[in-house]
């Protein structure tokens, strides 16, 4: 979700400081009351705060794609809850219910025409995802249905997708797109609607680290039950890993990220102690240990820490970001105050600093800019 420089420009020039702190104050109350169970009325933490700027906090839950976790959080509230803001939450809600229902159908559609062809595949996030986790289909606009196939089977499950309406779309034809992210953009036009999937064989961005194993997320799928129809969909552990690569994905293009750490929350919070230990010996199989902890972090600082195994492991990713600036390039990376590390950094310490691993994922990711330099610019392709 790359922002326009706007979209910045307009928040850094405000002091958001008040509006972050309501946002973050609403996702600890809706994590507190259990996610994905009915929640009874809790108190909303009293924030003795100036008045607050209702199209920052709106703008603020938007760009985070967390707006409907607020709605939730307030409607389990006793405390005060600015009517503007409830309304423009629940017109939110429903343009993201219209949204997501569109999305279920486009999937099923896809499901369909995959399985006609034998093609293996799984869905990845979304509204299944949503499910999952929340309990509930509508947490967060899915404009794309989004699924990975294998890189042997990445021609045919095009060619099938062809065969009901979808087209490249012009700007993933590039070998940048295919080679270097190993994915595309597919649309499909009815008149006046549109609808796109993301084609992937790959699941990470160059310049942080990779799944040693992604045809292994084809092998763990698992059931999904929607509509009377078994769609697959990647595997619990699979979910959580891939939640902390968006997180990674997120800060390393600087971009808001607490729907996808909220997510991370949501899928670490159902493991036991003896869970937990199995996904780190799973994470560091697949060479994405440091991610996990990354995203893991990322939560303790959002939405407060576990005191878990997982927490406590996440405490020495990136230790020399403070909480507070981990906090505000999660939720407000606009913030002109932020020092960012630099991102060869970033990938250092998600390589466990293992030289190798590092000298093999920065040619890749050097490679891949060069690419996109020459592939990208106007008039390129």
């Amino acid at each position: 979700m790359a922002l326009q420089e706007s979209s910045y420009e307009r928040l850094r020039a405000a002091d958001c400081a008040n509006e972050i702190a309501y946002i973050r104050a609403c996702l600890r109350l809706f994590f507190a009351a259990n996610p994905g169970a009915p929640g009874g009325e809790v108190s909303m933490p009293p924030l003795s705060l100036p008045p607050l700027s209702v199209a920052n906090v709106a703008d603020i839950a938007r760009l985070n794609k967390v707006a409907t976790f607020v709605l939730k959080a307030l409607s389990r509230s006793t405390g005060e809850r600015p009517r503007d803001l409830l309304q423009w939450l629940d017109t939110y809600r429903r343009r993201t219910m219209a949204m997501n229902s569109s999305c279920i159908m486009d999937s099923m559609a896809i499901h369909a025409a995959l399985r006609e062809r034998n093609i293996d595949f799984v869905f990845l996030k979304g509204p299944f995802q949503q499910q999952l986790l929340y309990g509930d289909h509508f947490m967060k606009p899915s404009g794309d249905a989004d699924i990975l196939v294998a890189s042997s089977g990445f021609s045919r499950a095009r060619d099938a997708l062809r065969a009901i309406g979808y087209e490249v779309a012009g700007k993933s034809r590039s070998v940048w797109w295919v080679r270097f992210l190993g994915e595309q953009h597919m649309t499909r036009i009815a008149g006046t609607t549109s609808s796109t999937v993301d084609l992937h064989y790959r699941l990470q961005q160059p310049g942080s680290p990779s799944p040693r194993d992604t045809d292994g997320f084809l092998r763990r799928k698992r059931p999904v039950e929607i509509a009377g129809t078994s769609v697959p969909f990647i595997s619990a552990s699979d979910t959580l890993l891939l939640s902390s690569i968006s997180v990674a994905k997120a800060l390393f293009n600087r971009e808001p990220c607490a729907g996808y750490v909220c997510d991370v929350r949501a899928s670490a919070s159902r493991l036991n102690t003896t869970e937990q230990q199995t996904l780190l010996d799973y994470a560091t199989e697949q060479g994405l240990v440091d991610t996990l902890l990354l995203g893991l972090r990322a939560a303790d600082v959002l939405l407060g820490g576990t005191g878990t195994l997982l927490s406590e492991r996440a405490t020495r990713i990136l230790s020399r970001i403070g909480n507070e600036d981990l906090l505000n390039m999660v939720i407000a990376p606009w913030l002109s105050s932020l020092r960012w590390p630099q991102r060869r950094t970033v990938l250092w310490e998600l390589c466990g600093r293992a030289p190798v691993r590092y000298m093999a994922e920065a040619s890749w990711a050097a490679s891949a800019d060069l690419s996109r330099r020459i592939f990208e610019r106007p008039g390129g392709r």
